[in-house]
C-alpha cells in the first residue's frame, strides 16, 4: 500500500508540473503581443552640413536643439574638457571613452638612445647618426561604431 501511495503522489506532481509549464507558456505568449504593440519614436532627420562650424556656431546649434542656454552648453563643454584631462594626465588611467563616438588612449613611449653608424634609408651605402629621443606619451583617438557609421552614411 505504501508503494501505491508514493506512486499516486508522483503522478500528481507530474501533472502539476505540466500545468505550471502550460501556464507559463500562455503567459509568455501574452507578453509577446505587448512587445509588438509598442512603437518607437521616428528618427530625427539628419541634414549634412556643407561648411565646417566654428566653436561659436557649434555652441549656438546645440543650444537651439536642446533648449539649454548657450552659457550652459559652454559650461558642459568645459567640464567635458576637464573630465578628459583627468583621464589622460600623468598617474591616471590613460583612457577616456565618449560612448559610441570615440576613445582616447595614451601610451608611454620609452626614451631612445643615440645611435651612430646607422644606414641611411634615403641614400644607400651611406651611414648616419640618429639623435637621442626623450621619453614621451603618445595620444591616440580611435573612432567607435557610431562615428564610423556616421562617416559611412
Amino acid at each position: 500500500m505504501a508503494a501505491k501511495k508514493g506512486a499516486a503522489v508522483k503522478k500528481t506532481k507530474k501533472t502539476d508540473v505540466k500545468k505550471s509549464v502550460a501556464a507559463k507558456k500562455t503567459v509568455s505568449k501574452k507578453v509577446g503581443t505587448k512587445k509588438g504593440a509598442t512603437k518607437k519614436a521616428p528618427a530625427k532627420k539628419v541634414v549634412a552640413i556643407k561648411d565646417k562650424y566654428s566653436k561659436s556656431q557649434i555652441l549656438t546649434e546645440i543650444a537651439q536643439n536642446t533648449g539649454l542656454s548657450r552659457m550652459q552648453v559652454g559650461s558642459v563643454f568645459e567640464e567635458l574638457a576637464v573630465l578628459v584631462e583627468r583621464h589622460v594626465k600623468k598617474r591616471s588611467c590613460g583612457e577616456f571613452t565618449l560612448p559610441g563616438l570615440l576613445k582616447i588612449v595614451t601610451k608611454k613611449k620609452p626614451a631612445q638612445k643615440a645611435r651612430k653608424g646607422v644606414p641611411n634609408p634615403f641614400k644607400p651605402g651611406e651611414v648616419m647618426d640618429v639623435a637621442a629621443k626623450p621619453a614621451s606619451i603618445q595620444v591616440k583617438v580611435r573612432p567607435l561604431k557610431k562615428l564610423k557609421e556616421f562617416a559611412a552614411s
